[in-house]
Order: C-alpha cells, then sequence, then structure tokens
C-alpha cells in the first residue's frame, strides 16, 4: 500500500517514458554519428558494431533512463518540499557530476564479470580518465533532460491548475444557485416579509434594517464575483446578514453565539462556506423536543490549520444521517471545494455531540493573507 501511494504521489510514467524517448533520440545520432565517421573519416582498427551497441549504447541507455528516473522522483519531491532554487541547483549540479561516476562505475563492474577485462588490470586513475574525458558531455545531457522534467512539471501544473480553476467554477457556482434559491423559497421569503410586516408598526428601524441585511444578502450571493477565496471579515460580514435575519425569524427560540480568533479576519477562507453549515444546523436541529436552539460558531488557529466549527445542542442525527455531506447538495458541494482547493489537507467532519445536538468542523490550511 505504501508503494502504490508513492508511486501515485511521485512516479510520473509520462515523464519516464520522456525521458527515454529523449535518450534514445540523442543515442540514435550519435549512432549516425559514429556510422558517418567510420564510414568516410576514420582509417583506425575499428570497435566492432557488436560491442559498441551491446556494450555502449544499450548499457549506457538503461544506466541514464535509471539514473534519471530516479532524479525525476527526487525533483518532484524537491519541488513538493519548496527547497530554494539555490539549494536545488547545487544538488542537479553535483548529481550531474555523479552521474559520470555511476556510468563508469557499472561499465566497470560489466567488464569485470564478463572477462573484458581482469580484476588484477583494473585502473582508478584510468577510470576517473575516462570519466574526466566526457564530464562536459554528461554535464549538458543531465541538464537537458533535468530541463525536459522542470517543463513537463510546470505544464502538468499549468494544466491541473486550469483544471482546477474550471471546477472552482462550477463548485461556487452551484453554491452561489443552491443559496439563492434557499433563501429565495417561498416559505422564507414569506416569513421574512412578513416579519418585516409585522415590525413596521412596533419598530421601524428594526424593519428597515432587516430589509437592508435581505437586500444585502442576496447582493452578496449574486454579485460577489467569482472569488473561489475572500477574507474570513467578508465572509462573517455576510454571514452576519444571514443570520440578523434568522434572529429575526426565530426571535426568542434561536440563540446565535460566535467565539472568532480577531487575529484571523484577514486570512482568506472558501467563498460561502458558513452559510449551509448554520443553515444545515437550523433545518435539523430543531425537533419536538428541542424548540429552542443555541448555535456556536467559533473560528480558531491550531498550529498551521484553520479550525472553523459550528455546533447545535438540537437533537442528534440518526446514525445514518451522519454522513448526510454526501447526500446533502449543499454540503457535498463544501467538501468538493476544500478538496479542490486544499486536496487531502482538508477535512469535514459531521458528527453528533456527546450529550446532545450536532456539529460541524472544517479544517483547512492557513492561507496567506492578500
Amino acid at each position: 500500500m505504501k508503494f502504490l501511494a508513492f508511486k501515485k504521489k511521485y512516479i510520473d510514467v509520462k515523464l519516464i517514458l520522456l525521458l527515454a524517448g529523449f535518450y534514445t533520440l540523442f543515442n540514435l545520432v550519435y549512432f549516425l554519428k559514429l556510422a558517418y565517421i567510420r564510414a568516410y573519416a576514420s582509417k583506425e582498427v575499428l570497435t566492432p558494431w557488436s560491442d559498441i551497441i551491446f556494450h555502449n549504447l544499450i548499457y549506457d541507455w538503461f544506466i541514464v533512463v535509471i539514473y534519471m528516473s530516479l532524479i525525476a522522483v527526487s525533483t518532484k519531491r524537491l519541488l513538493n518540499k519548496r527547497y530554494s532554487w539555490y539549494k536545488i541547483f547545487l544538488l542537479h549540479t553535483l548529481f550531474s557530476i555523479l552521474i559520470g561516476f555511476v556510468i563508469r562505475f557499472v561499465f566497470d563492474v560489466q567488464g569485470i564479470l564478463f572477462g573484458r577485462m581482469k580484476f588484477s588490470e583494473y585502473s582508478f586513475k584510468a577510470s576517473i580518465d575516462r570519466m574526466m574525458y566526457v564530464i562536459e558531455l554528461n554535464f549538458l545531457i543531465y541538464f537537458a533532460m533535468i530541463f525536459i522534467i522542470y517543463t513537463y512539471y510546470y505544464l502538468k501544473q499549468v494544466k491541473e491548475a486550469e483544471i482546477q480553476r474550471s471546477q472552482l467554477e462550477s463548485q461556487l457556482s452551484n453554491t452561489r444557485m443552491k443559496m439563492l434559491s434557499s433563501q429565495l423559497q417561498p416559505h422564507f421569503l414569506f416569513n421574512t416579509l412578513n416579519s418585516i410586516s409585522a415590525l413596521v408598526d412596533i419598530d421601524t428601524k428594526k424593519a428597515q434594517n432587516t430589509i437592508a441585511d435581505l437586500s444585502d444578502l442576496l447582493r452578496e450571493i449574486l454579485y460577489s464575483g467569482e472569488n473561489y477565496k475572500v477574507s474570513l471579515s467578508k465572509e462573517i460580514r455576510m454571514l452576519d446578514y444571514y443570520l440578523n435575519i434568522l434572529n429575526l425569524r426565530f426571535s426568542d427560540h434561536l440563540k446565535l453565539k460566535k467565539h472568532i480568533d480577531s487575529k484571523l479576519l484577514d486570512r482568506l477562507v472558501p467563498a460561502l462556506i458558513l452559510q449551509p453549515l448554520i443553515e444545515n444546523s437550523v433545518k435539523h436541529g430543531y425537533s419536538y423536543r428541542h424548540t429552542t436552539l443555541v448555535i456556536n460558531i467559533s473560528i480558531l488557529k491550531k498550529n498551521k490549520f484553520l479550525i472553523l466549527k459550528v455546533a447545535n445542542d438540537g437533537k442528534h442525527l440518526p446514525q445514518e444521517k451522519l454522513n448526510i455531506f454526501e447526500k446533502g447538495v449543499g454540503l457535498k458541494n463544501i467538501r468538493d471545494r476544500l478538496f479542490t482547493l486544499y486536496g487531502e489537507k482538508a477535512k469535514i467532519i459531521i458528527r453528533n455531540r456527546k450529550e446532545k445536538g450536532v456539529e460541524t468542523i472544517i479544517k483547512i490550511p492557513i492561507s496567506q493573507t492578500h
């Protein structure tokens, strides 16, 4: 299992085939050059073609392709760990020299094993001399293949970013439409408008504020742009419009408490992520035995992660409904967006609390500020 996970994360078969194809082309050019020299230029005693093909080209091809495949894997790990560029350059310079030692060592061992050279005749100095004779060629070949590796990873990253952007646009659009649909449902508008109507003669100012909240809420959903992430302060501001309307609708039957670290207000969070959690708490929290509801919204930092938690003290969810985010459009959309934005680093958990109520926890890496 660990090998399969490593292979999926670091080993790219297409890249290895690309490197093998490049070095095959290089060897083909070298072979054609050698054939021309042997036919038209050289008058010396020539090495048999069988030795050149099998003992030079084929062995050399396998050594270089295997070595560069390992370099491709190492490069992917270096990129994932975000090493500085000068450290990466120094490492590759070292590897470009090391490849000559590797090739020479394998050739010497192969020569001894197949009887082309006696061990007693082996000279380390002569081996180093032969390596130094082609060191600049090894250097150029190595960095040519490194250029292929980095270009491949860059183009792949650009393609993945474009796919991610397309997915996020679709997911964010679905979120907006879902939220807009839920707010435009007749019962929501009728209840809100009836509450406003009842307030007009009793508390004109509060009625005006509620109209403003409803207007601002719908405006934020419709016209807040296609930003995939927004500052936490902006997300809280939009949430407040919704919470104000909920407070009006449910009056004394709903209490909303917020515990938000003010130092995190400029951090980035996925747009429109909190309201569906509140909506879900209201929808599933009330019951005949739970006619009042307290919803706690807490946002804090833990290590390098941002923790967003929405908890209520209403009824427990049956076990079969705890995977509601797999079925419900709103929460499933949140899960999909989190995966698109952060991959496996993001987590979403829905669980019953010990005594009563349900809590939803979202854990995301802390994003850089604007």
